[in-house]
């Protein structure tokens, strides 16, 4: 799976730009002979026809980004940020649009710097893309507006455990669903790789539809806070601990009985996991259970470091533990027990 992980995350796929991680993924779905389709909001949803109830697992395909509005008289490029942080950004190497044309985030430098901004954080209007153009001619040669803009950093080991990558949220989660669509489940089979999660779940609301669970599990990248200075109450997951298993965030409440049977099967399977302690965030459940006449849903995640940044962190065994969860909890037939 990590060779896969690795594909996946060299890919660009900024929200609402998915098109090329879908077309992998479906390149590389097709042998196994499944139903594919590609909805209007531009979801690819496989379908493994099965007896049983209608499970729906969801992986997001998007990553954080940038989008370019315009072009300054100096050739530099404004951008709007798409679920960014202004303070991970400064010096970092981005590719632009589809030939990724070359370029890097620049601020005026620390000499140059008032007292004030030496206090705070640059906010993104004082940011700028630049790609070597001298003049606002000719970089709308080069970049129209509405142009999308990716951290340009490739997969690399860490250790013996870790790696390192842009937007393993939520290529590990695509990166799982993909393996379990190779098994056979006594389940009618649902797998939506969804677009523009981090800005509002939204083709998760429209995947609903097509899918139309009685139970949804979604997978994902989470947040891992376990660094120095943190607490124990303040890490959310720690990598390397096994996957997160939620009870809660900002979007959903987990039904008890879809929380206690997710835990039941690390248990019984002898598989490490922990409590996703954090409340706040989303994910694509958030619009899934509450769609059509509601459904049972839940989630597994991976926690990753440094999260919605140019370069995250994450565990392979987590990874790996993660799809043995999802794949004992369809086995295993848990499914049954939370409605």
């Amino acid at each position: 799976m990590l060779g896969l992980i690795e594909k996946l995350t060299n890919l660009n796929g900024v929200s609402g730009d998915e098109g090329r991680v879908r077309r992998f993924i479906k390149a590389e779905l097709e042998p196994l002979k499944l139903e594919l389709a590609t909805d209007a909001m531009g979801n690819l949803i496989a379908h493994r026809k099965g007896p049983g109830k209608r499970v729906m697992i969801a992986a997001h395909m998007d990553e954080v980004g940038m989008l370019i509005t315009h072009a300054a008289e100096s050739g530099m490029l404004a951008y709007s940020p798409i679920g960014l942080d202004p303070r991970v950004c400064v010096s970092k190497r981005v590719v632009v649009g589809d030939d990724e044309l070359p370029g890097v985030i620049g601020a005026k430098a620390i000499h140059l710097q008032s007292r004030e901004d030496l206090e705070r954080a640059l906010p993104h209007k004082e940011l700028f893309i630049d790609i070597g153009a001298l003049s606002k001619e000719e970089a709308q040669k080069l970049v129209k507006p509405g142009t999308y803009a990716a951290f340009n950093t490739k997969f690399a080991r860490l250790g013996e455990d870790l790696v390192k990558a842009k937007a393993l949220d939520d290529r590990v989660g695509c990166a799982i669903a993909m393996e379990l669509l190779k098994n056979d489940y006594e389940c009618d089979l649902y797998v939506a790789f969804t677009v523009q999660e981090e800005v509002g779940m939204r083709g998760a609301r429209a995947a609903v539809f097509t899918c139309a669970p009685d139970v949804a599990l979604v997978l994902e990248g989470t947040t891992a806070n376990d660094m120095p200075e943190a607490k124990p109450n303040q890490w959310i997951t720690r990598v390397g601990a096994g996957p997160a298993i939620t009870f809660m965030d900002g979007a959903t409440i987990v039904r008890k009985k879809m929380f206690d049977a997710l835990v039941a099967t690390a248990k019984e399977n002898g598989i490490p996991w922990q409590l996703k302690n954090g409340a706040t965030g989303g994910t694509d459940a958030g619009a899934i259970h509450k769609a059509l006449s509601g459904c049972v849903a839940g989630g597994i995640s991976v926690g990753c470091r440094y999260i919605h940044s140019p370069a995250s962190v994450c565990s392979i065994s987590d990874i790996e533990n993660a799809y043995k969860l999802a794949d004992a909890f369809l086995k295993n037939k848990k499914f049954d027990e939370v409605i």
